[in-house]
């Protein structure tokens, strides 16, 4: 059972949301909050642009002045766009430094549109539940189809099922699988997206900011990973729905929905993750247990005709990216970083 500490609907609360060239999804992001924000009136957020270099920063802050959100939006022009993490930890740290820091941080994608009421459960959950230390919310499709939103963290096992796609390993690796089923109840889970994270002020005080190392994908896992270490747990709240349009602001699909080839830093983060959390050895064998899996389901998959709706030259850049592609080469993963300016 939690531990109870009932609910202070007077809660602090600063909602990040981080932009890079996605300005309108931006300002559709900060309408969805209108209503959550007046709901709790200690409320404000922070748009961080991530050096877009285009004209999202004056769009936003018009729109902010001709709407009148200026007493509860700012914006901060950053001259670097370093990531997710880089761009969250740029709001997070002046905040935390500050003699009147937030009981709680909400760090929600642009390309995301809040439901009435979806904040406030965040809020009230944490405020009810004193040990949980991160929650998260159930991402949906404008139609309401659940998207996975709670996960279990990575590992070699889960590498193998990810690869092979085969049925009855799938069943057999259950309790090691990354996306478990849907949960429509409250439960407490591995980690959870970074698109809608709710995280308690005493995380960053105990742990740290967000991993800088990782310019995107991973990070939210990494950064739970370390709040459980610590004795943080993390819960998904399906009461709290958001909209997520998946691939809008990372620009991972293309029109029709359909995955586009992986950039170089989901592979480097994939590695930094494996190496800071298990070492060397350890992330060589999730490689190679990978690798040898998906050949099998290749081979498979063209005995039996299957098509794969993966994303394109996914084996050639896996090979490229693999960490001991980059031993071989000479190139630090770890101190890489990627410029998309």
């Amino acid at each position: 059972m939690l531990s109870q500490n009932h609910a202070n609907t007077s809660s602090s609360l600063i909602i990040v949301i981080v932009n890079y060239r996605t300005p309108k999804l931006t300002i559709n992001c900060l309408n969805s909050l209108i209503e959550e924000v007046q709901s709790l009136s200690r409320t404000r957020v922070v748009v961080v642009d991530n050096c877009s270099n285009d004209t999202s920063v004056e769009q936003i802050r018009d729109t902010i002045t001709a709407r009148g959100w200026s007493n509860w939006v700012s914006v901060i022009a950053s001259d670097y766009n370093g990531g997710f993490a880089f761009g969250n930890n740029l709001a997070i740290r002046a905040i935390l430094q500050s003699p009147s820091a937030p009981e709680y941080f909400l760090l929600l994608n642009p390309d995301t549109i809040v439901h009435s009421g979806a904040v406030k459960t965040l809020v009230d959950f944490m405020n009810n539940h004193s040990t949980v230390g991160i929650a998260g919310s159930r991402l949906e499709e404008k139609d309401g189809t659940p998207q996975n939103s709670a996960f279990r963290f990575h590992s070699i096992l889960s590498e193998l099922d990810r690869g092979l796609r085969l049925g009855i390993v799938s069943k057999l690796l259950s309790k090691w699988i990354v996306a478990p089923t849907i949960s429509e109840v409250a439960c407490q889970t591995d980690w959870v997206s970074g698109a809608s994270i709710i995280i308690r002020r005493e995380v960053f005080e105990d742990i740290g900011l967000m991993d800088e190392g990782y310019f995107m994908y991973y990070e939210e896992v990494d950064f739970c990973l370390q709040a459980n270490k610590s004795g943080w747990t993390c819960w998904y709240v399906p009461d709290s729905k958001v909209i997520h349009l998946v691939g809008q602001s990372t620009a991972t699909a293309n029109t029709e929905g359909l995955p586009k080839r992986l950039p170089p830093y989901w592979f480097h983060s994939r590695q930094r993750y494996f190496l800071k959390n298990h070492g060397l050895l350890y992330a060589i064998s999730a490689d190679f247990v990978w690798f040898l899996s998906f050949i099998l389901w290749k081979i498979r998959a063209t005995i039996q005709g299957k098509s794969d709706q993966g994303p394109p030259y996914l084996l050639i850049d896996f090979v490229k990216n693999s960490i001991v592609s980059y031993r071989l080469f000479n190139v630090s993963s770890m101190n890489w970083r990627h410029s998309t300016n």
